[in-house]
């Protein structure tokens, strides 16, 4: 394990737990469970971000058609997030660990009182080495108290977790120099150490359809990120064994350095 990343946070992508369709994808969340049990076991803190809770809701219902109405997708998170919660606990319980769900909105992370309760539960979960299940609070947020995508939530709470390592696993396997539909044998870029905008400009909109941020909401989550002196990694969650390799010194992706780091991070690798 890489010493210089004993607190990591991981943050999940709709598409990366849950089917084409919506429902979650059991084989899919169980891997994603059992590299975070392994990580704990080796000696990290762990905070999931999970995203889900909407397409967790639709299965839940059977409900078909693309939500876009506000009080819908409040109406499927308020179904979906229990049944989410559900299955991270019966997964984890079968790796002998402990899960503890915290929901955030924005006035959570920004209110220095509200700030400070989220702090101090986050700190005691992760001393009682339990893992932290983090999304955020869908069923009440409004558009006045949302983060407003998970991307960001995670790098919030990377930087209110003081984490070592922010990994956003996605159904891209990093960063690209272009569109890698219309450019076929781009290569991913493997490490950033500033966003500029030019690499604002690689960034295209909403990402796939189960989701809400795309690559410019990991790109400001890299913003936030860097200027609190975190690394964070973008990689495949589709990955066989991609959180093992991360720990292990790898970066299966695009690596977001911090200058002051260089010659704390290990060197990204293909």
């Amino acid at each position: 394990m890489s010493a210089n990343w004993r607190r990591i946070v991981v943050k999940v992508g709709t598409s990366s737990i849950a089917h084409p369709g919506g429902s979650i994808d059991l084989e899919r969340l169980d891997r994603l469970v059992r590299q975070l049990s392994d990580l704990q076991r080796m000696g990290c803190e762990v905070v999931l971000v999970s995203s889900g809770a909407i397409a967790a809701g639709r299965g839940r219902l059977g409900y078909q058609e693309r939500t876009v109405d506000l009080t819908e997708k409040q109406a499927l998170a308020a179904i979906g997030q229990g049944v989410l919660m559900h299955m991270y606990e019966k997964f984890f319980a079968e790796y002998g660990q402990a899960v503890g769900q915290m929901l955030l909105t924005r006035e959570d992370l920004e209110h220095p009182q509200r700030r400070a309760n989220a702090g101090g539960t986050l700190q005691h979960l992760l001393r009682w080495r339990v893992i932290p299940v983090i999304n955020e609070n869908d069923t009440v947020a409004n558009e006045e108290i949302r983060v407003g995508d998970n991307d960001t939530l995670s790098a919030r709470v990377a930087v209110l977790a003081g984490a070592d390592l922010l990994v956003l696993l996605s159904d891209v396997d990093g960063l690209y120099p272009g569109d890698p539909h219309r450019t076929p044998g781009l290569q991913v870029l493997p490490l950033v150490e500033a966003i500029t905008p030019d690499l604002l400009q690689l960034a295209g909109g909403p990402g796939s359809d189960g989701g809400v941020g795309g690559m410019r909401t990991k790109l400001e989550a890299a913003r936030i990120c860097l200027a609190a002196g975190i690394p964070m990694i973008i990689a495949a969650g589709s990955r066989p064994g991609v959180l093992r390799e991360i720990v292990g010194g790898e970066v299966p992706g695009t690596l977001f350095r911090p200058p002051a780091q260089v010659s704390a991070a290990p060197s990204p690798q293909a």
